[in-house]
């Protein structure tokens, strides 16, 4: 497959990704300018994390308005895998691909840990590959992940599945204390209607080799590539 690596003023996990899906999976994968105006020749796209243009205003906020965002858009009305990691799945809030916000943590605390995820099941290229109810562990790193939306929007995203990973402690029970930022129903990760747009604050490129802590975030990338070839990695 080839990646679509999307940098914006100010990521800086574009570096991290890249190496896991070409030096580990054995992908292609570009890091693209965010005034590039075409994705064509791209099968998937990744919004990676970092603090596109400083954070400023609120997170995601500018970055929403980048060239870029509008071939992002295009590939996501038409199928094309998206995943959005930390700075990035704020910025597909923002862009109107996922509802609700990532507003301060509730400690208003900068996070940076090992976490643990519950996948749910949701229908997605991104997770097809992960059996319901797996636990993986997979590293935050952010100040605003605290995922919250209206009761409404959280019933539609509950009972039309598509929350895609619930912290929890390494049972699988989605506790209180397993929750890092205060995110409304532990919510750690959530998708569209289709199922190709994935938002998730934890990081998978961070976990992509044992020698740095873990490589259950390939699991996610491995999904990807196996339902698009049509075998597992």
């Amino acid at each position: 497959m080839r990646f679509a690596i999307v940098r914006f003023p100010g990521t800086w996990s574009d570096r991290d990704t890249q190496h896991v899906l070409v030096n580990v999976l054995g992908q292609e994968a570009d890091i693209i300018w965010h005034q590039e105006t075409s994705l064509a020749g791209f099968d998937a796209v990744v919004l990676p994390g970092g603090f596109s243009y400083g954070d400023y205003l609120r997170c995601g906020a500018i970055a929403r308005f980048s060239p870029i965002m509008e071939p992002v858009l295009q590939a996501a009305a038409v199928g094309v895998p998206v995943i959005g990691i930390c700075n990035g799945f704020q910025v597909l809030c923002e862009s109107g691909l996922l509802p609700g916000a990532l507003i301060r943590n509730r400690s208003l605390r900068f996070r940076c840990e090992w976490t643990h995820l519950r996948c749910e099941g949701s229908p997605s290229p991104w997770t097809d590959g992960i059996s319901k109810g797996e636990v993986l562990r997979v590293p935050i790193s952010h100040g605003e992940g605290n995922y919250q939306a209206d009761p409404t929007t959280i019933k539609e995203l509950e009972s039309g599945g598509r929350v895609v990973f619930r912290y929890c402690d390494e049972q699988g029970e989605a506790t209180p204390s397993s929750n890092p930022n205060g995110s409304t129903h532990n919510i750690a990760g959530i998708c569209n209607e289709a199922g190709n747009v994935v938002g998730m604050m934890p990081h998978p490129e961070r976990a992509g080799e044992k020698l740095t802590g873990g490589a259950d975030g390939n699991r996610l990338w491995e999904s990807l590539i196996g339902t698009a070839t049509g075998a597992p990695v």
